[in-house]
């Protein structure tokens, strides 16, 4: 598990979080969501070491963070943030071996191509792993990324929005590997991400941490966290919420009181 405790983060005169304690489980999904502005980025940077932290503590599976070299933290954990920065020219191929440079330092060894390997199989990339990014869908381009974070072989996968620009198709099919990927089995990665669209959080997430103004608002299982009165005050906006499947399905696009009753009938029976 990543325990974080009395984590303060200020940038300039404004604080950016304050007094965050936290316990993210191993195994599965936890999804971070909350609105623009809540903190959720920074907490994922802080947590991967990509902003320096001054207050608070990070245990990582037990293991003190200020005691781990960089090389040893980056193979415990893996981000993948908005920013990709990489050059279009590169391969897919070369991409997705660039999450092996913890491990062999661009000296690949015979594991570390069989890494890559598994990470191409992984997101359904093998056909195109002589393809330039820049030849890609946005949808490929992103699984491109992903699995470079897959290849660096962690026990913990951090990523930040990586549904950004993505339509439903190809968000679904993402979220739908990062949870095979979560689940129990020699290769379990521990998954945390952030999320805007509240409902693949609901639909996919073990776990939820609800921040506003830097602040943790809820933390727990989806039904716990994802309540109509729950939400329309983390987003300060009216916002209902159903149950289909044993899963809770928001309802954000319409406020009206009176189209509660209909809506849960009619999504109970499209599902």
């Amino acid at each position: 598990m990543i325990e974080i405790t009395g984590l303060n983060h200020v940038i300039g005169d404004m604080p950016i979080l304050r007094d965050i304690d936290l316990t993210l489980p191993r195994g599965g999904i936890t999804a971070l969501i909350g609105p623009n502005g809540a903190g959720k980025s920074t907490l994922l940077h802080l947590i991967a070491g990509l902003e320096p932290r001054r207050h608070g503590a990070l245990r990582i599976d037990g293991t003190s963070a200020e005691t781990l070299s960089r090389r040893d933290f980056a193979c415990k954990l893996a981000i993948l943030t908005q920013d990709t920065g990489v050059a279009s020219r590169l391969t897919v191929a070369d991409l997705v071996a660039f999450g092996r440079w913890p491990h062999c330092r661009g000296r690949m060894r015979d594991t570390d191509h069989a890494a890559v390997a598994r990470a191409l199989e992984m997101f359904d990339l093998t056909d195109l792993s002589r393809r330039y990014v820049d030849e890609l869908s946005g949808g490929q381009r992103q699984r491109a990324h992903v699995a470079m974070a897959y290849a660096q072989e962690t026990d913990w996968l951090l990523l930040d929005e990586p549904l950004n620009n993505l339509d439903p198709r190809h968000a679904q099919a993402l979220m739908a590997r990062l949870y095979r990927m979560s689940r129990p089995g020699p290769d379990q990665r521990s998954i945390v991400i952030v999320i805007h669209e509240v409902n693949y959080a609901a639909a996919w997430a073990d776990h939820v941490v609800a921040l506003k103004h830097g602040i943790v608002q809820a933390e727990g299982a989806p039904a716990s966290v994802l309540t109509g009165e729950a939400l329309s005050a983390l987003y300060e906006t009216p916002i209902r919420v159903a149950q289909v499947d044993g899963r809770p399905v928001v309802l954000h696009h319409r406020a009206e009181p009176g189209l509660a009753a209909r809506d849960a009938v009619q999504l109970r029976q499209v599902v």
